[in-house]
């Protein structure tokens, strides 16, 4: 397997060689970035080389919540349409993500293309996805191109490609100024009425967010929440990531890394685990804590986190998104939220920050029960040229950016608010394109950031008086300076490693989850009396599950190897 997969790097190698080779000014040159080679049947669209006729219509399923869309009733779609002659009817999940695939899985039919998010190896396990590598090599010059150098990361073993991840890094890696990872986020006007004290502990915080409550048990009519979580369904590793946070790690997924040893072990029944549940099982007898933590769903967490009456909670920038809108749309400044770094106790070094890093086992595949897959591929490949990726992040020149004399991208103050405008993403094609396709992340290769929230220029504007006063009193310029700068980790983040379903180390994870889930709640819950007795019941739980060894001994090979460049292993 291992000499199949070296003929294919060496022939998608000799195939980029050639397109370099060739790209000179020559009238029988083959095409450039700009320009993709032509199709079998040599039909052609303005230079770009794809299909357009027939025009044809795919089913697109996103295993995440979403707005049901056609992608041709968006501006970029509609151009995309006349460029490949191919649109796509997208589904957003409702429901259960492992229910809705594994009904595709028992009925065998599927959409055309499937983004399965976590259930990928569900995908996997049951040849769901087609071989991309023939129809790369035909029809996909700007894929190879983007995705080169991680061509031997998404090789399975068996030599083949079969889905094509996200957010891959291309030019210059430029780091997010702002926090869409994991922070505890602190309502502003506990900081403000406090003098931006620097607080780095749980301690420190938990002082803070009760002596607030203590001056005001009610905001705008409504019941004080000093504290909350975000623990429904799928989002529950929100809740059990934190220990790692705590400790000093940033989102391994189930494990810590010794960054010397490079030895991966499990930390829910860490000491800093017991540390943090004691904590807020503190904090629930003093009569801080949401009642409903552990019983509300996404919705009513959004809610309660836009209504201004949360001191603080722990999450994921990315997770709560349209609750910042609505916080933003109250126009109540003081009731936003200040993302900080906090440890569990002082002389740790906080590491929330994500490095660079390459997700390989989520992505989007295209299905055994689509027709002309090769017409996908050639929209894919189209979707990545650097003019379209430039569109879906910055829209068009003179209407949703500027270019300084410099060539660098900025926004006016009128360009920030119309593109924040939700109904204007939708229509305009950002809300689709911006993610759950093959995306670009990095830099332009004239030096402008892909993401604008990158772009110094448009992050300073898009800080309003009140960020400003913030980032002023902690003596910083952007938020993402209030935390400590990324260790590397040429493994990271080691979560993305493909686990096989039903092995050994997926049964563990399975277990560990449902046993966190069931003990968790019980030990915050609990009388302070009990609360030995329900973290050693916990404890023993923890340890007893099945293949405990075997989970951290395969994520200890995956490290090891990713160090030394294997990104897929048996």
């Amino acid at each position: 397997m291992f000499k199949k997969k070296s003929l294919l790097l060496l022939l998608i190698i000799g195939l980029l060689v050639f397109f370099v080779a060739c790209g000179d000014d020559s009238d029988d040159k083959v095409s450039t970035d700009d320009e993709p080679g032509t199709t079998d049947d040599g039909a052609e669209d303005e230079g770009l080389g794809y299909t357009t006729e027939p025009q044809v219509e795919y089913h697109y399923f996103v295993g995440a919540t979403g707005q049901d869309i056609n992608t041709k009733d968006t501006f970029l779609g509609q151009k995309f349409l006349d460029e490949t002659g191919v649109s796509f009817q997208v589904e957003y999940l409702v429901g259960d993500l492992m229910e809705k695939l594994g009904v595709m899985v028992a009925g065998g039919t599927y959409p055309d293309l499937i983004v399965p998010d976590h259930g990928i190896e569900m995908m996997l396990d049951a040849g769901a996805f087609i071989p991309l590598n023939d129809l790369l090599e035909e029809h996909g010059p700007n894929l190879l191109e983007v995705y080169g150098p991680y061509l031997d990361r998404i090789t399975m073993t068996d030599g083949n490609i079969y889905y094509l991840p996200f957010g891959v890094n291309v030019n210059d890696y430029i780091p997010d100024p702002n926090i869409n990872q994991g922070a505890f986020w602190v309502q502003r006007d506990v900081l403000r009425v406090n003098d931006y004290p620097k607080i780095t502990t749980v301690d420190e915080l938990f002082e803070l967010i009760t002596a607030y409550a203590d001056e005001n048990p009610q905001i705008d009519g409504m019941n004080t929440i000093p504290f909350t979580g975000l623990t429904y369904d799928t989002n529950w590793f929100t809740f059990s990531n934190i220990p790692n946070h705590l400790a000093g790690f940033p989102n391994d997924g189930g494990v810590q890394v010794d960054m010397e040893t490079h030895e991966a072990t499990v930390y829910g029944d860490s000491d800093v685990a017991y540390e943090w549940l004691k904590k807020l099982n503190e904090l629930n007898a003093e009569g801080y804590l949401d009642q409903e933590m552990f019983v509300m769903n996404l919705d009513d967490f959004l809610a309660k986190v836009s209504s201004g009456r949360v001191l603080s909670f722990f999450a994921y920038g990315w997770q709560f998104g349209s609750a910042r809108t609505a916080l933003e749309e109250l126009d109540e400044p003081y009731r936003e939220f200040v993302p900080l770094p906090i440890v569990i106790e002082e002389g740790i070094e906080d590491q929330y920050l994500d490095p660079p890093a390459f997700v390989q086992n989520r992505g989007v595949g295209i299905s055994v029960n689509a027709d002309n897959p090769e017409r996908i591929i050639q929209f894919l490949d189209n979707l990545v040229r650097e003019e379209n990726q430039k569109l879906i992040s910055w829209g068009n020149e003179g209407e949703h950016h500027e270019v300084d004399e410099n060539g660098m991208f900025y926004r006016t103050e009128e360009q920030v608010e119309l593109v924040a405008d939700q109904d204007f993403r939708l229509e305009y094609g950002m809300t689709t394109f911006e993610w759950d396709w093959p995306r670009l992340q990095g830099s332009l290769k004239d030096g402008n950031a892909l993401l604008p929230s990158a772009q110094p220029a448009v992050a300073a504007l898009e800080y309003d008086e009140y960020d400003k006063e913030v980032l002023g009193a902690y003596g910083v310029e952007t938020y993402s300076q209030l935390f400590a700068e990324p260790q590397d980790r040429p493994w990271y983040p080691a979560w993305s490693v493909n686990v096989p379903a039903g092995s050994e180390p997926a049964l563990f994870d399975e277990k560990a989850q449902e046993v966190t889930k069931r003990h968790y709640p019980r030990i915050v819950l609990a009388d302070p009396a009990d609360f030995e007795k329900e973290w050693n019941d916990f404890k023993d739980a923890y340890r007893s599950i099945e293949y405990l060894d075997e989970y951290e001994a395969y994520f200890t090979e995956a490290v090891k190897n990713r160090v030394n460049g294997i990104w897929q292993f048996d």
